[in-house]
């Protein structure tokens, strides 16, 4: 059992005063207001509870900044696409493990507590089944746990290369599964699952999943969280309506009995009918900013969807860049250049945007990654604490605290987090980044070399 003392701390999406948290079996089990410290307790300036992050290819981190050269005159996602396929090529278990490790130390410095890690690479290189068909989610696992970061597996499901079941090409040999295939492999990914992980499925696309299979799945896992790729990409919107007339979000709303426990990664194209009906239908649209414009994805329409009441959570991606604020920075910025105006998502009974969302972020990621969030007693003790002696912070109070950290402090005024109660990151950094980090580099530099 442990106990701290945070002079504030965001509960129920507000600001409480002298909080003591007390943690046992790395939940909270006591929470009082307005009382002194006691004897022995750690002692912060500003507690919030840990975001979940929603959608991440944590191997990706390893190429991060090596495609930033321009390669053709047409150069976009389709092109980063075949980078990233040379790039994977090479990978082992081992590999994985070590390169997304380094991204989840990195998710914990920056205010995430818990990852969706929206896992595709199943095969070995040569696109062969391990003897272990889950090998490889066995090492996401082998990440989580040497981070100490929550664990929310999201196994795909890919068959096809493009819409109305097109052959893959070459460069997706190590994703591909059959319906059988992947049963198995499901099943045997959920045995390796330690602490408080859960499972869900991800269906790749409607490009990769076959109307026929993506019923299958559904029924394969009935309860938790069901994500999946719709409308990142104009091509791919165009290539929808070809294959079925209807665009991709649109024909998920139509045929797929849509809910709660779906998160619709991107969903960056949606037209004026979607966008209320996804708000609707109680899915979360799982955006990804920072990614979202390193690959000139486009603009997701965040104005007019929560207008309509639409839930959304914040996910990392491609982890170029990994860093909880920045994420939501990026996606008030990104309305804000659409829009020539200022201050655009801020919430109807708050005018402060950082507040608003942080609430919709910490709310709508839970709910996508199916575990419960904040801090109560009986909740997860996931934990950041800012330094608020950090100059980003001179003269804040209860109403700019949380714009200043997203818009003006970002990861650099994050002092500690604790995941299920245990510290990870201490002083900014995480408590095993040393090791971390040198085992990346090793795999890195003979990836690369």
């Amino acid at each position: 059992m442990i106990a701290c003392w945070f002079q504030r701390a965001w509960i129920d999406n507000q600001w409480q005063y002298d909080v003591r948290l007390t943690v046992a079996e790395g939940r909270i089990s006591a929470l009082e207001t307005g009382v002194g410290a006691a004897p022995g307790d750690e002692r912060h300036a500003a507690a919030l509870p840990g975001l979940c992050n929603v959608h991440s290819h944590g191997f990706q981190r390893g190429m991060a900044g090596l495609s930033e050269r321009r390669s053709r005159p047409d150069d976009n996602f389709w092109s980063w696409r075949e980078i990233m396929y040379r790039f994977l090529d090479r990978l082992t278990p081992d590999d994985v493990a070590a390169i997304t490790a380094q991204a989840y130390a990195e998710m914990l410095e920056g205010g995430f507590t818990r990852v969706g890690e929206f896992h595709y690479l199943h095969h070995d290189p040569a696109g062969v089944t391990y003897a272990d068909p889950a090998e490889m989610a066995g090492a996401i696992v082998d990440a989580s746990s040497a981070t100490g970061i929550g664990l929310t597996l999201l196994p795909v499901f890919y068959a096809h290369g493009n819409f109305g079941g097109a052959s893959p090409s070459p460069g997706q040999r190590r994703f591909l599964s059959d319906i059988d295939g992947f049963a198995t492999l499901l099943d045997s990914a959920r045995t390796k699952l330690v602490g408080d992980a859960n499972i869900g499925i991800a269906p790749h696309s409607l490009r990769a999943v076959a109307p026929d299979q993506l019923a299958a799945l559904l029924a394969m896992s009935p309860t938790g969280p069901v994500h999946i790729h719709a409308a990142e990409q104009e091509k791919e919107v165009a290539d929808c309506i070809a294959w079925s007339g209807a665009r991709p979000v649109a024909w998920l709303l139509d045929n797929a009995a849509v809910d709660a426990r779906w998160c619709l990664i991107h969903s960056t194209h949606l037209d004026v009918d979607e966008v209320p009906r996804l708000a609707a239908s109680g899915a979360v649209a799982g955006l990804c900013p920072i990614t979202e414009a390193n690959l000139g994805d486009g603009i997701f329409p965040a104005i007019d969807y929560l207008a309509a009441g639409g839930r959304f959570g914040i996910g990392t991606d491609s982890n170029i860049l990994i860093d909880a604020a920045g994420e939501l920075r990026a996606l008030e910025y990104s309305q804000r250049l659409a829009h020539h105006a200022r201050a655009l998502l801020a919430g109807t009974e708050s005018p402060f945007v950082g507040a608003n969302l942080y609430a919709c972020a910490l709310a709508g990621g839970a709910q996508a990654l199916g575990v419960e969030t904040g801090l109560a007693v009986g909740q997860p003790a996931d934990i950041v604490s800012l330094d608020l002696d950090h100059p980003s912070f001179a003269g804040t109070d209860d109403a700019t605290l949380l714009d200043r950290w997203i818009f003006a402090g970002g990861a650099g005024t994050i002092d500690c987090v604790w995941r299920a109660g245990v510290k990870r990151v201490e002083g900014g950094r995480h408590v095993d980044r040393t090791a971390i980090a040198a085992a990346y580099r090793k795999s890195v530099e003979r990836i690369v070399a």
